[in-house]
């Protein structure tokens, strides 16, 4: 997008974020649900679509202005980019990377107008981290349709997604990271269940819950990619989740900068001792290092974008980004909390929510500890 259009995009977001969605936070905190407001404008200002291309009614966004748009939308509850985070990453993705031109040309325009909300559904009870251990199968029938039996744990916008990607093994006998699949199976096939919203630590509002396939049967043009989507999968996944990995470092920049704010207010109007509880050097130290964090994440996600639209670096510099990023918001959280003493553990209080829903990014898309091993595996090998 044209640099001037794009700063027209971020200007409004954050507008709207701020004017909008910032004021009941708490409401959707406590009602673990978006406003069906918010949702629709949403998708009238294209943030259900701002990943996809341009020709498909996307934003078409290069991941540059991704992140930057992201940071925006990090400033406030994560249930917010939740909704339409799978429409615009993993799940959306999944087509953008291995779909057929019909595929895409179906299903795209609808990811990215909002009308359809798509869910990325690899996690298993037994396959998180390595999803290469996944037992959901698929079997080809006869007739060329493919039956699919499996269940799928802790799947964002399972209780509303109007369509599944779903990844199963149909071949049993290929290496454990090879012989998977993904299939795009609609909601209402017959013989897919999804199980009662999680009852999460935090970040409520964005909803996750298990997916349950029980001879599903869905017709051959389902397979992703068609024929040539037989057995990879697991690439199309790893793929996806790079990018994905990059748009969370970018979430967790986001957050860090409310943290950063909402506790330099506080510690300007705090009073201890007759003065505001910054002028003591202690707390200084707390603020001078949560500040330092973000600046260092904002910096690392802008150079990684950059390098991951070159193409020069789409594999260990989102792995760093997306690692220090998300255990950075955890230390930043925890001191914002540190800052604002007994207040900061009442519920009502930004920071102790923002505390809750940090925690979560060093987990998913890929935890912490595999984000080392995919650094470290591709500098030695390099």
């Amino acid at each position: 997008m044209d640099e001037s259009d794009f700063r027209d995009v971020l200007a409004a977001t954050r507008e709207f974020v701020r004017e909008r969605v910032v004021p009941v936070e708490a409401e959707i905190d406590e009602k673990d649900e978006v406003p069906a407001a918010l949702r629709d404008a949403c998708k009238s200002m294209g943030l259900y679509g701002f990943a996809i291309p341009e020709r498909f009614g996307g934003l078409g966004l290069p991941l540059a202005q991704e992140v930057r748009l992201v940071f925006e939308l990090g400033y406030t509850t994560p249930a917010l980019r939740s909704m339409f985070g799978t429409n615009n990453g993993i799940a959306g993705h999944v087509l953008i990377e291995g779909g057929t031109d019909e595929q895409r040309a179906d299903w795209l325009p609808r990811l990215a107008g909002g009308e359809v909300t798509a869910s990325f559904a690899l996690t298993e009870a037994d396959a998180g981290s390595d999803p290469s251990g996944l037992a959901t199968t698929a079997r080809r029938e006869p007739d060329g349709s493919w039956v699919l039996n499996g269940a799928k744990r802790y799947i964002t916008n399972a209780p509303l997604a109007d369509v599944f990607m779903v990844f199963a093994r149909t071949n049993p006998d290929a290496p454990a990271n090879r012989g998977i699949s993904t299939f795009l199976v609609p909601r209402a096939a017959a013989g897919l269940s999804v199980g009662p919203k999680d009852q999460k630590m935090g970040q409520f509002g964005a909803w996750t819950a298990d997916v349950y396939l029980d001879d599903v049967r869905v017709p051959g043009d389902a397979l992703v990619g068609g024929e040539a989507g037989v057995d990879t999968g697991f690439v199309t996944a790893m793929r996806c989740l790079a990018h994905g990995r990059l748009h969370i470092a970018a979430l967790c920049v986001g957050m860090a900068e409310r943290l950063v704010d909402e506790t330099v207010a506080f510690a300007r109007t705090r009073e201890q001792g007759g003065r505001a509880i910054g002028a003591y050097q202690l707390v200084q130290g707390m603020v001078a290092d949560l500040v330092t964090d973000y600046r260092a994440g904002r910096a690392l996600v802008g150079s990684v974008a950059a390098d991951f639209d070159a193409g020069t670096d789409t594999n260990v510099g989102p792995a760093t980004a997306k690692y220090f990023c998300s255990e950075m918001v955890g230390r930043v959280a925890d001191r914002a909390v540190q800052v604002h003493g007994g207040a900061g553990y009442m519920r009502g209080v930004p920071v102790e929510r923002f505390y809750r829903d940090a925690r979560l990014f060093r987990i998913y898309e890929g935890t912490s500890q595999i984000q080392q091993l995919i650094i470290a595996r591709g500098v030695l090998r390099s």
